[in-house]
């Protein structure tokens, strides 16, 4: 979720200098422990989360897409659906989803690095996360993660950007609702999307000064939709992209990345879920099909994902509170669990996830609301 940092602890690590750890405090969300709860709509979503665990793959169509049930489930609870949405939602999720395959062999204790990467072993990780859950932390899930996370000199915990942060957002999930079994798929995630971008954490000769500098990562955007060097990289926007940029532009990557000033963690939080929201809802016109840029607000990743779709114009007067028209977040809530996408994994964790931030920092001049009334009134799908 957008705000991870608030309510996972180990994650506020990602905001450091000198390797002192510094923390971000805000009010955490509120934790749903549906484990032992007697009603039945958090046993339905506790049924529901243990039967993708069991019988689906986190990663699925030829290791390409990652499965997201628990994402809309979850996001779908907390807004309030009924049992009997919740269990719609599963069954239509599921039809695309993939069932568990061996993998290539197991994973253990003195050789799971060798294989961090490969996504081959999605099984085997989930496999060994749980051994680990049972035989050596007596259950906690928390402290598998705490281990696995932070064990070595490169630490998983710096990679959780990799997969287009889904390590990230479904690490979120797990302390959320605080469920084992996200937990163990969130490790799973991490492990297998392992990837290089974990050095530009790891290796502290990445953080060096830039000729950039800026407080606001959405004045950052604006800047690199202006700068030539970055909108004539590629010819055509896309995913594709995203190795080339790395690969071929690093420096120039590098020159964004240091430009954000961390000098008030908590302040550049905040405005980084903001441009999350704009990057959401203010680059393609009013009453058109809206683009998924970095999936959904709940990635907080530095915004070098937006070179790879040719910086498409920031417009700063997207939203007026004044166009609600009265329309509240019950509005917002009932579109997203009953509209045309209440089935759509990313639609319905993006209308949460704005939601979210607007309570956790407040929305005295109504901007987040008209964001989420804008979005949930003229989404026609995704372009990818």
């Amino acid at each position: 979720m957008a705000s991870i940092l608030s309510y996972v602890p180990v994650v506020n690590r990602f905001i450091n200098s000198n390797d002192v750890s510094r923390s971000i405090d805000i009010p955490p969300v509120e934790v749903h422990n549906v484990e032992t709860a007697p009603e039945k709509r958090p046993r339905t979503l506790k049924h529901l989360l243990r039967a993708n665990h069991v019988n689906h793959s986190i990663i699925y169509h030829d290791l390409r897409f990652h499965n997201h049930m628990p994402h809309i489930l979850c996001s779908a609870y907390l807004l309030g659906a009924s049992d009997a949405h919740l269990r719609d939602v599963y069954d239509e999720e599921a039809k695309v989803l993939d069932p568990w395959e061996p993998s290539p062999a197991e994973v253990t204790q003195d050789d799971w690095r060798t294989y961090l990467g490969d996504r081959r072993y999605q099984r085997a990780f989930v496999d060994f996360f749980e051994d680990s859950l049972a035989m050596r932390h007596n259950y906690n899930w928390k402290k598998v993660a705490e281990e696995y996370l932070f064990g070595g000199k490169e630490p998983m915990v710096n990679c959780l950007i990799g997969g287009l942060g889904h390590p990230l957002i479904h690490l979120g999930y797990a302390f959320e609702m605080d469920n084992k079994e996200i937990g163990m798929e969130s490790l799973g995630l991490a492990a297998t999307e392992y990837n290089f971008f974990h050095k530009f954490m790891d290796d502290p000769s990445y953080t060096r000064p830039s000729p950039l500098k800026s407080l606001s990562p959405l004045e950052l955007l604006t800047q690199m939709s202006n700068d030539q060097r970055v909108r004539e990289l590629f010819k055509e926007p896309g995913f594709q992209n995203l190795g080339t940029l790395f690969e071929d532009h690093e420096d120039l990557v590098m020159e964004y990345w240091n430009a954000w000033s961390l000098d008030n963690p908590k302040k550049q939080f905040q405005k980084s879920q903001e441009a999350a929201v704009s990057l959401l809802v203010a680059t393609v016109p009013p009453r058109n099909t809206f683009i998924q840029l970095l999936c959904c607000p709940s990635s907080h990743d530095k915004p070098c994902l937006y070179a790879i779709f040719k910086c498409p114009k920031i417009d700063p007067d997207y939203v007026k509170p004044t166009d609600v028209n009265g329309k509240q977040w019950d509005y917002v809530e009932n579109k997203a669990l009953t509209g045309a996408y209440s089935t759509d994994a990313h639609f319905v964790k993006a209308v949460r996830a704005i939601k979210e931030a607007s309570r956790t920092w407040g929305d005295v001049h109504e901007h987040y609301l008209a964001s989420a009334v804008r979005f949930v009134d003229d989404f026609e799908g995704w372009v990818y």
